[in-house]
């Protein structure tokens, strides 16, 4: 059986990995079907190697054309110096999907660019300008991370290389000014994307599966 398995594994192209027990995958490898722009810039997001490749020069919104309410999202992520870039959930294709959605930051925060100009919140993984996430846990640029989102009702948890670096009830956000700026927060459904400022981030091994 071990045998069967390595074999299974040698002969996967590189960013795919062997099928996981409900999770679909969200990428082919080759085209972006059954995603789609939305205020794209520049070449947008191309696909590379098996790898959805925002280019430093494009960037926008690539979303699922499916919507997704309580679902585990997995995907690995490798950053350049300073990269931005997020992972939008629960969202609508119209409007600022950190706001009228959620996003979940991808962000080289350690960069130089960043110190003394971002909040707790604004940190990779963190629910973006909401809820901080634990720091310190991303690989060295270059060097493929693995994350994992879980958006279950009104909890939200994401673990990065092996390490839950946040776990929330969105209900613990209970300031006004705040549930004003984020009415995202209250949808219980929407598009997954990638959310490109113009940075180069690469992706790989998308896949999702859905929870009752």
């Amino acid at each position: 059986m071990l045998k069967i398995v390595l074999a299974l594994c040698l002969t996967l192209p590189m960013g795919f990995a062997a099928e996981e027990a409900g999770f679909t995958p969200l990428f082919d490898g080759k085209t972006l079907n059954g995603w789609k722009l939305v205020g794209g810039h520049g070449p947008g997001y191309v696909v590379q190697d098996n790898k959805i490749v925002c280019p430093a020069e494009g960037g926008g919104n690539l979303f699922t054309e499916k919507e997704f309410g309580n679902f585990v999202f997995r995907f690995e992520f490798v950053l350049t110096a300073g990269a931005n870039n997020g992972i939008g959930i629960r969202a609508p294709y119209e409007g600022d999907a950190a706001y009228q959605g959620m996003e979940i930051q991808i962000l080289d925060d350690g960069d130089q660019v960043y110190k003394g100009q971002i909040r707790p919140e604004q940190y990779h993984g963190s629910v973006y300008d909401v809820i901080p996430a634990r720091t310190g846990y991303r690989k060295p640029l270059g060097e493929w991370n693995e994350e994992e989102i879980v958006a279950n009702g009104r909890r939200i948890k994401v673990t990065l290389n092996g390490v839950i670096i946040l776990d929330a009830d969105l209900d613990i956000v209970k300031e006004p000014k705040v549930l004003a700026h984020h009415p995202g927060l209250a949808r219980p459904a929407g598009h997954i994307g990638f959310l490109g400022h113009g940075s180069h981030v690469e992706f790989r091994n998308i896949r999702v599966k859905e929870l009752p």
